[in-house]
């Protein structure tokens, strides 16, 4: 389940615990699916009060990933 959220760069994000993936859906129509991400690197990408700032420093280049839509 996907959350919207307050953010030039993202309109939304989900997560499963189950499966550690990361989901995030760009304002450009781009969908990346982030594997093996911890729960609580999305509980503090949650809170980040810049969800395309923490990405692009504790994600992007931390994690396999693979873009599923865009």
């Amino acid at each position: 389940m996907h959350e919207q959220v307050r953010s030039s760069h993202v309109r939304s994000v989900g997560y499963c615990q189950q499966e550690r993936v990361l989901e995030v859906i760009f304002r450009d129509g781009g969908v990346y699916r982030y594997v093996d991400v911890p729960a609580d690197v999305y509980t503090a990408l949650m809170a980040a009060p810049s969800k395309g700032g923490f990405l692009a420093r504790f994600v992007k280049g931390r994690y396999i990933y693979r873009r599923v839509s865009g």
